[in-house]
């Protein structure tokens, strides 16, 4: 089985043998921050629908400091802060995550999402080598599909893994490593690539690798003194190390 990256910074990695960025056996990236910035609000804009139609509070998710959380735990945060209590968020929460799921695939020919600068190389990179691909976010799983369907970059995904049924990231973590390794093996390695210091946290807390990117909301120095496996400015950097053909492709 191939060696985890064992530095901090993607031009360390290239100066140490059997360290490598491809060195893993899946690839479970995040969504927003990640993948691509969205330039509408469309996703934005059904949550604040759902908490005024479900719950009756004309409020927004820009209350709480969201990046890094799952739709569960932004509306649950959102709505506490107007006065709802654990047992009518309960209640009312299957109704409310159906509301979003429904506006966004209702306005999904809005979706405008910029796709953050190396990530189609990399993706496409990984694919030809025969790494798993897959999907790890916050989202809801329709409307994360709906996101990357908007990218242009879904049919290199085998598979995702969502909040509907988790409203903690490591909890989706988990199920990102039980997936993998079903579909390649229990000693198969797994490395999630994200954007906030929750997705280093979870990936770690799962026995996961992370390579994070500072391409959202947190930089450089919010992200390294987590000690992720790698911490890069974007995925081009990652371009520029060892050529592809320098790894087998897989069976």
């Amino acid at each position: 089985m191939r060696r985890g990256l064992r530095t901090m910074s993607v031009n360390s990695l290239t100066k140490a043998p059997n360290s490598h960025w491809m060195s893993y056996d899946a690839y479970l990236f995040d969504i927003d921050g990640t993948i691509l910035r969205s330039r509408d609000r469309v996703h934005y804009n059904a949550m604040n629908r759902a908490m005024l139609e479900v719950y009756g509070k004309d409020t927004t998710i820009a209350s709480v400091r969201y990046h890094g959380m799952t739709d569960l735990g932004i509306l649950r945060a959102s709505l506490a802060l107007v006065g709802i209590g654990v047992e009518e968020f309960e209640r009312e929460l299957p109704r409310a995550l159906e509301w979003i799921r429904q506006d966004v695939a209702k306005n999904v020919a809005h979706l405008n999402p910029l796709v953050f600068e190396g990530i189609p190389e990399t993706i496409e990179r990984l694919d030809r080598s025969g790494r798993l691909l897959g999907v790890a976010s916050g989202n809801l799983e329709s409307v994360g599909w709906h996101k990357v369907q908007a990218t242009g970059l879904r049919h290199y995904f085998r598979f995702g893994v969502f909040s509907d049924a988790h409203e903690q990231r490591a909890q989706v973590f988990a199920r990102g490593v039980e997936e993998a390794t079903q579909r390649l093996g229990s000693d198969a390695t797994v490395c999630f690539v994200g954007d906030t210091p929750e997705d280093v946290l979870a990936a770690r807390r799962v026995g996961g690798h992370i390579i994070s990117v500072c391409t959202g909301v947190y930089k450089r120095e919010d992200l390294e003194p987590l000690a992720p496996d790698a911490c890069i400015q974007s995925c081009s950097e990652l371009l520029n190390d060892v050529p592809t053909d320098s790894f087998p492709l897989r069976p």
